[in-house]
């Protein structure tokens, strides 16, 4: 299928073939028939990404303080991989998506149904169910491609709250703008605008609006002043994108006492306390459609909020502007700048570019569009030599593009036959680019005949099943860790293991960095139990972050300490006979997530070992040190990147400029292993 996508490296925009995405309970599949280019979001990513790197610098400084803090930590190679890892990352554009359902597993919507959703530009988009409303039948498929734009503004006005005859200013009559006075004037308010451009304005002034230009800005106040008699609007929306800080101080002059500002768009925020102090003016920031916005709960799991408590959710207000349009209170077509095909969208985002450009639509040519089949993608180009091994990479995301695939090619044994993500996207991309043979959105692709081993690279969640699925299919496999979740999918893939003569391994590549080695080679001739000191400053991960939740990546406890009782296993070479646990309880100032947690282990031998991993760390202080005692003295890895001996006779200090923490061992191994 088509797909648009990104590159934040260079800011260039791609009309992509990809496979169509697979289906998932609770989301709905959908074939899409209209998108709609937003001028302001998607114009702002790809400035961006043109823009040079010191101006990207300067507008993200948070971003530039993580490099630092990494440089300091890992090194200048380890911040180089990482930062072009993430510029290489593909973004798929677009969210305001107008289609035709496929498939509605596991919610109410049935095949056929006319839909709108925040899915990207593409032939086929799965969205969670949350993020999807019904076209009514008297809205057009075009008018209908504005509902999620139209869904911005009214979270904007919501937050106002305006009444029946109260006075709203609308600063900046974009997109976002138009739709908002429309808006605001069927609800019987009111309305002023302020845009730069006259024929803004005018289109403003049909819409119901008075509206002025900037220069004009002392006119406005004095028809403010007249119709209020001198007491100011009662609300402010912000719409604009301007890096001015006048926008916000000249919208505070003209509102009433115990006002409202509400900013929508992108503007300076060197607020003056003055402008806000005597008035006693409020000022919120809105968050794109309203409640639900960035809860991975309400987006990814499909969790709503009760009707009673949160009447309007990001679903709730999708239905409502389609409602308005069904009602005819919002005309879109004097807002329609363009349309183009799906196949010309480069020319589309070249148009983008004009000045006077609000909005462009990309139809689809459903008819002849079949890629809602989930079918390989075949490169014709490329041929497999059968005495190598052929490898099928289940999981196409940062880690298995940036380390896995790498160091698998750079064994030179293996053929790059088949590669899988769920979203179709990331396999499509990284496939072509890595010169993999098929690409495919279905994992039942990758276990065909002529696949000798599979990588398994997804979510913690699917890892058990992938595992028991690919040893029925009498391949060889290699899982990130971890292995599985609870002790039910172990012994599941113990038994599936039990049934197979294949190789099974999990990716615990510590064990096999040289540092590691060089200390397990060290103490393996004490014959004395030994002390180990471990910690990991792991770092802060969201709550909401996919590996915090319990039932998709089982915690970091699960999903990243196992690394090191791996590793204390490894240097010990004995039994785990005993084991206790004590986290940090929750506070007043810190959430319950199971990422700060000391683990101690007891060793059949005598070998007392203490994991401490935790979230509440500076990132300018090394994120992994390992210390050994035994013998009177001391062995300790710093970040991998440092071994330092302290009395250790017969081991010397090694310091390198580059981690290593095993990865490309452990992967050589396994092929070896074949």
């Amino acid at each position: 299928m088509k797909q648009i996508i990104q590159s934040l490296r260079d800011g260039s925009v791609s009309l992509v073939d990809v496979p169509a995405p697979n289906t998932v309970e609770g989301n709905v599949l959908i074939r899409t028939r209209m998108s709609l280019i937003s001028t302001g979001t998607e114009k702002m990513l790809i400035n961006f990404g043109k823009s040079n790197w010191f101006e990207r610098a300067r507008s993200q400084p948070d971003k530039v303080k993580m490099v630092l803090e990494k440089l300091k930590s890992d090194g200048l190679f380890s911040v180089i991989e990482a930062v072009n890892s993430k510029l290489d990352e593909p973004i798929a554009l677009g969210y305001s998506n107008v289609g035709i359902v496929i498939n509605g597993s596991g919610t109410d919507l049935k095949e056929g149904a006319r839909v709108i959703s925040n899915g990207a530009h593409s032939e086929v988009v799965r969205v969670n169910k949350n993020l999807v409303a019904e076209v009514p039948d008297n809205v057009t498929d075009e008018e209908a491609a504005f509902t999620v734009i139209g869904s911005i503004a009214l979270q904007g006005i919501r937050l106002i709250s305006p009444s029946i005859g109260e006075m709203v200013v609308v600063q900046g009559l974009g997109l976002i703008g138009m739709l908002a006075v429309q808006i605001l004037v069927a609800n019987g308010c009111k309305v002023y605008g302020v845009d730069v451009s006259k024929d803004r304005c005018n289109l403003g002034n049909a819409f119901g609006a008075k509206c002025f230009t900037p220069e004009n800005f002392e006119t406005l106040k004095s028809e403010i002043n007249k119709a209020s008699s001198n007491n100011g609007v009662d609300a402010v929306l912000i719409t604009a994108s301007s890096p001015s800080d006048e926008i916000v101080s000249n919208s505070a002059s003209i509102t009433r006492k115990r006002g409202k500002i509400v900013l929508v768009g992108v503007v300076g925020l060197n607020l003056r306390r003055d402008d806000f102090y005597k008035k006693e003016i409020t000022f919120q920031v809105s968050c794109s459609y309203g409640p639900g916005r960035y809860d991975s709960k309400y987006e990814n799991e499909g969790i709503d909020y009760p009707y009673g408590y949160v009447r309007w959710t990001e679903k709730r207000n999708f239905e409502a502007i389609l409602q308005l349009m069904s009602q005819k209170k919002i005309d879109v077509k004097p807002l329609l700048s363009a349309t183009f095909d799906i196949q010309d969208a480069l020319s589309a985002y070249d148009h983008l570019q004009s000045k006077e450009c609000m909005s462009i639509v990309l139809k689809y040519n459903i008819e002849k569009n079949d890629s809602s089949k989930n079918q390989l993608i075949t490169n014709q180009k490329i041929s497999l030599t059968r005495e190598l091994i052929n490898l099928a990479f289940m999981g196409a995301g940062n880690y298995s593009s940036r380390v896995l695939i790498p160091y698998f090619k750079s064994t030179q044994k293996v053929n790059l036959h088949t590669i899988v993500s769920s979203s179709g996207t990331s396999s499509g991309i990284i496939g072509k680019r890595n010169g993999f043979k098929f690409i495919s959105s279905d994992d039942r692709d990758a276990l065909t005949k002529e696949v000798d081993a599979v990588i398994i690279a997804t979510r913690h969640n699917d890892h058990s099943k992938q595992i028991i699925s690919s040893l029925k299919h009498n391949k060889h496999v290699f899982v990130e860790k971890p292995l599985a979740l609870n002790l039910k999918e172990i012994d599941e893939i113990e038994k599936a293991y039990g049934n197979s003569e294949k190789i099974l391994t999990v990716g615990y590549n510590r064990r096999f960095s040289p540092f590691a080695k060089k200390v397990k080679s060290a103490i393996d001739k004490i014959n004395e139990p030994k002390n180990i000191i471990m910690t990991m400053n792991a770092g802060f991960i969201p709550s909401e972050h996919w590996t915090q939740n319990e039932k998709i990546g089982g915690g970091r406890i699960i999903g990243e300490a196992c690394h090191y009782i791996d590793l204390m296993r490894f240097f010990v070479g004995r039994k785990i006979i005993n084991y206790q646990t004590s986290r940090l309880e929750k506070n007043d100032f810190h959430e319950t997530v199971d990422d700060k947690c000391t683990i101690t282990l007891e060793f059949e031998d005598g070998s007392v070992g203490s994991i401490h991993y935790l979230s509440n760390g500076g990132k300018s202080f090394p994120k992994e040190r390992i210390e050994v005692f035994c013998n009177n003295s001391v062995l300790q890895i710093d970040n991998f990147l440092k071994l330092r001996s302290f009395g250790f006779k017969g081991v010397n200090n090694i310091s390198n400029f580059k981690q290593n923490k095993g990865q490309k061992e452990c992967i050589l191994d396994f092929i070896n292993g074949i």
